[in-house]
């Protein structure tokens, strides 16, 4: 469980996030959405602990943010930031194995389960067939899934993930979007995503929290957020609800 109370940010004498309390289950699928500028990175950056709050307190388990290891943090926590470090002569076997530093270091002997976590790794986000390739020629989409089986390899029970699907194609942000609901369901773990795409959001969250002007605006279900006034309320633009052709759930556009 992660826990966050009374935190505060603060930049060039104005308040960029204001939280009172927030939690968030080790085993929900949840989505953070917002606005440019809303905030949404910076509560990103402050769970992964790329970040420390002006005021206020954050903790994992009951146990102070700043208190774990770096080791034992990775341990309990995987973290995808929005810029995607260079990975230039790592094949994807590699790029997975990255995943089992927190429990081997750089100079650990490698047990027999380390190997078949990698394999299982990849074969659940479907990219051990491209373990040899290397990363940085793959697509868009293919090396995102590539990442995300190095986040599986970590074997952190909290996976985020700031705007996974922000470089990706309408069909690889659905795809990546699927694997990652059905990673959360097979596995128990749970997945704090940020997205800009209500209708992304809406399709695969447990829970959706919107930030507005550095504040938590909603807090709940994807069926509560659809509401016209509140969504319309939430990025100051007309938005209509209107069905969808095959799924339950409404769409929103803008009108």
């Amino acid at each position: 469980m992660l826990e966050l109370n009374n935190i505060r940010v603060h930049r060039q004498g104005r308040t960029i996030l204001s939280l009172d309390r927030l939690s968030l289950a080790a085993d929900e699928f949840s989505v953070i959405l917002g606005h440019n500028g809303s905030g949404k990175s910076t509560l990103m950056n402050l769970l992964a602990r790329q970040l420390q709050p002006d005021e206020g307190a954050l903790c994992l388990d009951g146990k102070a943010l700043t208190a774990w290891s770096q080791r034992a943090f990775a341990r309990r926590i995987a973290f995808l930031p929005q810029r995607l470090p260079e990975v230039a002569g790592l094949n994807v076997r590699e790029l997975v194995r990255l995943g089992r530093f927190p429990w081997r270091g750089l100079l650990g002997r490698w047990q027999a389960d380390d190997h078949a976590i990698v394999d299982a790794a990849m074969q659940q986000t479907d990219v051990a067939h491209y373990a040899d390739h290397m990363t940085d020629l793959l697509s868009g989409g293919e090396r995102q899934r590539a990442w995300v089986a190095m986040l599986l390899a970590q074997q952190s029970p909290l996976l985020l993930l700031d705007e996974p699907t922000s470089a990706l194609d309408l069909s690889h942000q659905y795809e990546l979007m699927a694997l990652l609901r059905r990673l959360n369901r097979e596995t128990g773990r749970g997945v704090v995503v940020i997205l800009h795409d209500i209708n992304l959001a809406v399709r695969h969250a447990d829970r959706v929290l919107a930030l507005k002007q550095g504040r938590l605006a909603f807090d709940g279900t994807p069926d509560a957020l659809l509401s016209e006034e509140r969504l319309s309320a939430l990025y100051d633009i007309d938005i209509r609800l209107c069905p969808h052709p095959s799924q339950p759930e409404q769409v929103a556009v803008v009108a």
